[in-house]
């Protein structure tokens, strides 16, 4: 169901909480304007991700989005800029047809380690609206300005 809050279009999400997160927050939005939804982590016991060491980390949570959304996992930046930890597949994406456990590739590329706790908010989700494309094979392209210029052509890598 798409509703309309004010300016920002809403829809429903369903949720269900695993048995692994029944005592963490469920996800949200940390202020008015935020457009991600903090996740949390559900692991069992403490994980201690070591520098360049990589982790699946389990939410406790799965969703039923309706068709034509999907919800992008993506990194937080506090965790980011402070830390190093990063996020591996970043953004994830979480198809409308997927009802499993939402899980999170965390990485370490600072130089400590890093401590991973049940409740630690690890990631923000985005719901987005998706189009799908009909593929149309051509044997030539519209040209542009750009044409096949890549990496660098504005300048940006020296």
């Amino acid at each position: 169901m798409v509703s309309l809050v004010g300016d920002m279009e809403r829809i429903r999400l369903k949720l269900k909480r695993l048995d692994n997160a029944k005592d963490i927050p469920l996800p949200g939005y940390m202020t008015e304007g935020a457009v991600g939804m903090d996740i949390y982590a559900a692991v069992e016991s403490d994980i201690i991700l070591e520098p360049g060491q990589r982790a699946l980390i389990p939410t406790g949570i799965c969703i039923e989005l309706p068709e034509g959304f999907e919800a992008q996992i993506r990194p937080r930046s506090g965790l980011a800029i402070k830390y190093g930890i990063g996020m591996l597949n970043s953004p994830g994406t979480i198809d409308p047809d997927y009802r499993g456990e939402i899980k999170v590739i965390l990485i370490n590329l600072g130089e400590r380690p890093f401590r991973i706790k049940k409740g630690d908010r690890i990631a923000q989700m985005v719901i987005s609206r998706v189009v799908k494309a009909d593929i149309s094979e051509v044997d030539e392209l519209s040209p542009t300005d750009r044409g096949e210029k890549g990496f660098g052509h504005t300048g940006g890598y020296d």
